[in-house]
């Protein structure tokens, strides 16, 4: 507990994965936001540009871009087709237990004037695979996390686009492992370490499912993927990454809403609106290393200048410790799980460095 402390700057906490600090206490991500300001951004969109153009295998689609009808994708999408003029196809992995702003959002996004594929996976492989990560890593939602990843490689083969844009690259921008803030392409063993979290083999052991069931949650072999030339990367390598100014564009431009209500979780009401088991991937978070979906909110919002760290430290105390306990049968029903062994999975997540119970877990510590 001793050891445990939090960025002079910002509010990421030094329990985040990945995280380092200088000597002045000032995490990766606030370092990472004063160096955008000397990065040749001209000099990446050339490169931007570039990528683009080489694509020359589909006459039709220039790349593949990830959206869930949130903010980043939909910004993303709109920045592909409306400021560099190229036609990508927008790919939405279905997510359990969706939240009907989220499916109200990825409709709102299609009319809005792009090409969509909705992947639906085997919903029983997948419901596997998320309690599998639930039990085994503490990662609620962890086969739709798979196929995020594989699914896109997946038609990307398929319909010989071997150019892939995810949003913005999580550990360069909010703390963690910088390796590719210098070099935007990146393969399938950065996302399974990183993205994955380097458990993805042990789980697909463990599953019991047979090939045709894990076709989207399963990669092409490397050979297969070496002869497409494959490339991915963030569309937040090729420009300064903002997470709210995406938000206002998504909602101009893509009919973005809101939930009518606060978050659970946070001060906000708008990102990750997509599925429910969020609010408990979240939870989870804030179990096992301290913060939550506040904590990481207020950073984002402290570098960029909305708010000082003071006040990010008054909303962490006031929401980041929330439980989504008002979807726990919810959850249970679809994890085929009795509530007490449900919760007894959610304890045996909880860091007692960090943590104690009394009436529900309590923290040790207290920001500052």
């Amino acid at each position: 507990m001793n050891k445990v402390f939090w960025c002079k700057r910002c509010v990421v906490m030094s329990t985040r994965p990945r995280v380092t600090f200088n000597a002045n206490g000032v995490c990766s991500a606030c370092q990472w936001q004063e160096e955008k300001k000397t990065l040749n951004w001209k000099e990446r969109q050339i490169k931007l540009d570039k990528l683009l153009t080489e694509q020359k295998s589909n006459p039709i689609f220039k790349c593949i871009n990830a959206v869930s009808g949130g903010k980043d994708g939909s910004y993303v999408s709109y920045c592909l087709k409306h400021k560099k003029k190229v036609n990508s196809l927008a790919v939405t992995i279905r997510p359990p237990l969706e939240q009907n702003v989220g499916k109200k959002n990825i409709i709102n996004f299609v009319r809005s004037g792009y090409e969509h594929i909705h992947i639906t996976p085997d919903e029983e492989a997948m419901r596997i695979l998320n309690k599998l990560g639930f039990t085994e890593l503490g990662y609620s939602y962890y086969g739709w996390q798979i196929a995020v990843h594989t699914a896109l490689v997946r038609v990307a083969m398929a319909f010989n686009i071997p150019l892939i844009f995810y949003s913005e690259d999580g550990d360069c921008e909010y703390g963690g492992d910088a390796k590719h803030k210098y070099e935007g392409i990146y393969g399938i063993d950065y996302q399974i370490t990183n993205y994955i979290e380097g458990d993805y083999f042990k789980i697909l052991k463990m599953c019991g499912l047979n090939k045709e069931q894990l076709y989207w949650f399963t990669y092409p072999s490397k050979e297969e993927i070496s002869k497409k030339d494959l490339k991915i990367t963030h569309w937040g390598f090729y420009e300064n990454w903002d997470p709210y100014r995406n938000y206002e564009v998504a909602k101009k431009q893509c009919n973005l809403h809101e939930n009518e209500t606060l978050n659970a979780g946070t001060y906000t009401n708008f990102g990750q609106t997509d599925q429910k088991f969020y609010l408990l991937h979240i939870y989870l978070m804030y179990l096992k290393f301290g913060f939550g979906r506040t904590n990481m909110d207020a950073g984002i919002d402290v570098r960029r200048g909305a708010m000082t760290r003071e006040q990010a430290v008054q909303l962490v105390k006031m929401y980041d410790a929330q439980a989504p306990e008002e979807y726990y049968d919810e959850f249970c029903e679809y994890y085929k799980m009795k509530k007490e062994d449900f919760l007894a999975t959610i304890d045996k997540w909880v860091n007692k460095d960090l943590f104690e119970k009394k009436n529900r877990w309590e923290p040790k510590f207290e920001i500052k």
